[in-house]
């Protein structure tokens, strides 16, 4: 299982790392598009969809995005659709968390749709108008995500103690999520002193290659508020990520699946890998716009 794991992670390095670093947007945007497109199948499946109608579900999945990027819409970044986005996960989460497993089968089936549709169109779209901003601003975001992760990974499984959502996901803990902020405030701080004095040459040799990378970060854009609201927005950036990754598990649980699916040998299905994206890709794009 380790050795399938770590071949098909290296493969998805292979495919994403020249992807984010091509001058060019388009292997971004058909790349990230793919995975979107594959997400949305998988949500299909895991409600209760037959492979057909999935495959359809995708199918307007990528017809939404490909008609965004048809209209020239990947640079637009729009404060009040980020605003929309951010607040409707908060409280759209917020609520189904509350309502647990058996909460999730009671919503119309056709919502429960759509509401993925238009979780991973929202990400297929932050994730190519963050590019847009500069390469810095989106490994930054990914950064944050990863990092939180195997923060509260390491940080759980060492002090966990408190169970975070036991009906949900049992291996969770409050100590692994404090474990997870802290990790993403050291990573912010090495970040922005990055920026700031470490490897500003090392950007400005990426933008002669034709690079947009000079943008500032998104620890750099948050930290320029100030230090309160600095560990604020971190504190609620790894929360976000936390909820992206506990609302999937909530309805493998409300239909019995250990994975969203089989696509990724070793790892589980698209979803599993970008589940704490959903929420976080939107909320980094309305905060770069504040």
């Amino acid at each position: 299982m380790l050795k399938q794991r770590i071949i098909t992670a290296v493969a998805l390095l292979l495919l994403l790392v020249p992807a984010l670093i091509a001058p060019d947007p388009t292997a971004l945007a058909i790349l990230s598009l793919i995975l979107c497109t594959l997400g949305t199948w998988e949500w299909g499946r895991l409600n209760d969809l037959s492979f057909v109608k999935a495959c359809y579900l995708g199918a307007l999945c990528a017809f939404i995005c490909i008609g965004f990027w048809s209209l020239q819409l990947l640079d637009d970044s729009n404060y009040y659709f980020w605003l929309f986005c951010s607040a409707a996960w908060v409280l759209i989460g917020t609520a189904l968390l509350r309502a647990g497993p058996q909460g999730w089968l009671k919503i119309h089936k056709p919502l429960r749709l759509l509401g993925g549709v238009w979780a991973l169109f929202a990400t297929w779209l932050a994730i190519n108008q963050a590019k847009a901003m500069s390469i810095n601003f989106l490994l930054s975001v990914l950064a944050l995500v990863w990092v939180a992760d195997i923060g509260a990974y390491f940080f759980g499984k060492a002090f966990g103690r408190r169970k975070l959502a036991p009906n949900i996901s049992p291996g969770k803990s409050w100590e692994g999520v404090w474990g997870g902020v802290l990790a993403v405030f050291v990573l912010s701080n090495c970040w922005i002193w990055i920026d700031s004095y470490g490897l500003g040459s090392v950007w400005t040799g990426f933008d002669q290659l034709g690079l947009n990378s000079q943008g500032a970060s998104l620890f750099t854009l948050i930290a320029s508020k100030g230090i309160v609201i600095q560990i604020s927005a971190l504190v609620f950036m790894v929360a976000m990520s936390v909820v992206g990754d506990l609302i999937e598990s909530l309805v493998k649980r409300s239909v019995g699946a250990k994975d969203s699916s089989r696509l990724l040998p070793g790892h589980g299905g698209i979803l599993d890998r970008i589940d704490a994206l959903l929420p976080t890709l939107p909320i980094a794009m309305f905060w770069s716009l504040l």
